[in-house]
């Protein structure tokens, strides 16, 4: 556990799930960067007293940081939003101080400060913009934050674009802030997100089908070719109950396994709200349109910690294509717990298949955690492995 300190206070701040061998903290320089000019190091504080609105907190330590002020949390990050539950009340917070809302719902009516960490990618940021400028006016504050790598020309084009003029500040421990001036007359045009593309040919069953991308999905202007390669070396899906599409990301996954099979129970999971609306979006199109008829009613789409929210012993095969990073950081834990769930969840004798690249060794975990792990298919780059519940 790391503590921030502010002039407001010292916070205890952790990243979720709370790892004492986790050596990252909960905030980064581009976050005391934005805190420390809301307290007015570099001339007046900045008026909270209206509605503020934090839009990509990492893992909370902005609004707990600005708990008094009573903010609104706009996140796509289930992870986030569990994190930030821990921090408040970890620091004594009542969590209805902070008003916790996701990227898929409807923003406050009226914002006057907006804070926004500069998302990985720029789609998720010219979606929320797009969201959030008729709810803006004139007088609204609006400072951005984030490293030096992740501010670029575009990102500023993309705030000019669609808030307003837009300036930056000098970089501070490779940080650096974005000050937009909103222009509620500006011609912004109209959100392009979601988008479609059409599935390519011989992937089975979701083979010339349309998927639905919102932004900030993964590879939402083409299907990535780990999943292609999964597609075209999936199990046998017919007669297996209960199939979990685990990251599920657009669910292509999880349509191919209620495609093929009528009689199937399919549950798509991911820590994304915009990978779930995506998900639901692609499934609904493909299934109520009579690709698989009756199959609406099997599908759950649940926001979760990789397996946390399946009960134990209730699942018969479980596909995934796990990420190996967390925001900007590489790392395994994410797969690691996606693997262990993954064995709580299933029943003996479910199967749990990984699609990965080569070089992140997963088959050594999947034996260690398993007993077992067999090659199901390879190429120069993935391997699909397979895993037995004994």
């Amino acid at each position: 556990m790391n503590h921030l300190s502010t002039s407001r206070g010292e916070f205890a701040l952790t990243r979720f799930p709370e790892d004492p061998r986790d050596p990252l903290r909960a905030w980064d320089a581009a976050d005391e960067y934005l805190l420390r000019h809301l307290e007015g190091i570099d001339g007046e504080p900045t008026d909270l007293s209206g509605t503020v609105v934090v839009l990509g907190d990492r893992w909370g330590a902005l609004v707990t940081a600005l708990a008094g002020h009573r903010p609104v949390q706009i996140t796509d990050s289930y992870l986030t939003q569990q994190a930030t539950r821990a921090n408040l009340s970890r620091n004594g917070v009542a969590e209805d101080t902070v008003r916790l809302r996701t990227t898929m719902d409807a923003p406050p009516p009226r914002i006057d400060v907006l804070l926004i960490r500069v998302p990985k990618g720029l789609s998720l940021l010219e979606d929320q913009l797009h969201r959030l400028a008729p709810h803006v006016h004139a007088g609204t504050v609006v400072v951005g934050a984030g490293m030096v790598t992740e501010i670029h020309t575009s990102t500023l084009q993309l705030f000019e674009r669609v808030l307003g003029p837009t300036t930056t500040s000098l970089a501070a421990k490779k940080a650096r802030l974005i000050f937009c001036s909103p222009d509620p007359g500006l011609p912004r045009g109209t959100d392009p997100w979601p988008r479609s593309y059409a599935l390519p040919a011989g992937i089975g069953a979701v083979s010339g089908l349309t998927v639905t991308n919102h932004a900030g999905t993964f590879c939402a202007d083409r299907l990535d070719i780990g999943t292609r390669f999964f597609l075209q070396n999936l199990p046998p899906l017919r007669g297996r109950g209960h199939v979990v599409d685990l990251g599920c990301g657009n669910g292509v996954i999880g349509l191919a396994a209620a495609l093929s099979d009528s009689e199937a129970k399919v549950t798509f999971i991911d820590e994304s709200y915009q990978a779930l609306a995506s998900a639901e979006a692609t499934f609904r199109a493909n299934t109520d349109m009579g690709a698989a008829p009756g199959a609406g009613d099997r599908a759950t789409f649940l926001a979760g910690d990789g397996m946390s929210g399946v009960p134990a012993g209730t699942v018969d095969l479980i596909l995934t294509n796990p990420p190996f990073h967390t925001h900007r950081a590489r790392t395994d834990a994410t797969a690691w717990r996606m693997f262990n769930g993954s064995r709580a969840a299933l029943r003996r004798g479910g199967e749990l298949w990984v699609v990965a690249n080569r070089h992140l060794g997963y088959h050594v975990k999947l034996r260690r955690l398993f007993g077992n792990c067999e090659v199901a298919a390879s190429d120069r780059k993935f391997v699909v492995l397979r895993a037995v519940k004994r």
